[in-house]
């Protein structure tokens, strides 16, 4: 079976929950230290073997499609000014080799409409799902290299799953199943943002998914759900009853950067590991929390 070389990133989201900042600008541009949250995504799904990324944009997207185009102006000026190092940069965003495809969903229907729309490019081939909100990193090898790896080897649908405290169990798709060994769990159903109470697991479903192309025929078959909008959980579920589907527990720190508690989190800690600044952002954090802890201290004093 072939391996997985096409990708899909849903972008048409309007990033509503951090405007007024995304109101001309897409959320998956938002930088993290010096790189936006979609080009982590396009790294992560190269460094898994992927040669076509396909995004699926909306309106105000045009900056993920300039981001990875050519710039050639910017570059005869840092290659006149003898910035070659700005400009390995620049030139680096992409391997040459990568092919970039752009479709545009012209209504907001929910993020199995936005797969769907990739069916024209993807044809009958398995494919990977990155949502560039979820971002991870920390870990021996990217969360999507691991996937790939995975099916590989288990020839069938994988969803990149975490565990997550259970009262946070409301805001995930969670799924329930036999585990097969440790960190993998073969997938019997699946209930999306559950009651505490009435959820089967604490395994949720995370922005990283393989899946086969028959899910395609799943998502033309499934009517509108929660909010009015094509769900992917209803049609992965549909597909449940036909093929093995697994859920595969990623190494890896996850950050939900659709949240802005997640963003700054994100920043905070891609900073430190950062090999130009880290070292100083890590000494000004040192410094900031012996300022704050004075502060506190002299407001006691004063009380």
């Amino acid at each position: 079976m072939k391996s997985i070389k096409k990708c899909v990133f849903p972008v048409a989201g309007m990033g509503t929950r951090f405007l007024p900042a995304t109101k001309a600008n897409p959320k998956e541009m938002l930088p993290v230290v010096d790189k936006p949250l979609i080009q982590y995504a396009a790294e992560e799904a190269v460094s898994a073997g992927v040669d076509t990324l396909i995004f699926v944009t909306g309106r105000n997207k045009r900056s993920i499609e300039d981001h990875f185009d050519t710039a050639y102006e910017m570059e005869r000026e840092l290659e006149a000014k003898g910035k070659t190092a700005m400009l390995e940069i620049l030139r680096g965003i992409l391997p040459s080799h990568v092919n970039c495809v752009f479709i545009r969903q012209s209504e907001a229907l929910g993020l199995g409409h936005a797969v769907l729309c990739a069916k024209p490019v993807v044809n009958n081939e398995p494919f990977a799902v990155i949502l560039a909100d979820d971002l991870i990193n920390f870990s021996e090898k990217p969360c999507l290299t691991q996937m790939v790896e995975m099916f590989d080897y288990q020839h069938c649908s994988i969803l990149g799953t975490q565990d997550v405290p259970k009262e946070s169990v409301s805001s995930y798709g969670i799924v329930a199943g036999t585990e097969v060994r440790k960190g993998l769990m073969e997938v019997s159903g699946m209930v999306e943002k559950p009651a505490v109470k009435d959820a089967p697991s604490t395994t949720a479903v995370v922005g990283r998914y393989v899946l086969m192309p028959q899910i395609f025929e799943k998502l033309e078959n499934t009517k509108r759900g929660a909010g009015g909008e094509i769900q992917l959980t209803d049609a992965i579920a549909a597909l449940m009853q036909d093929q093995r589907i697994l859920a595969y527990n990623f190494d890896g720190k996850r950050f939900d950067c659709g949240s802005k508690l997640g963003y700054l989190q994100a920043q905070v800690e891609f900073a430190l590991e950062h090999d130009e600044v880290g070292k100083e952002f890590r000494a000004y954090l040192d410094s900031l929390s012996a300022e704050q802890m004075n502060k506190v201290v002299n407001m006691k004093k004063k009380k």
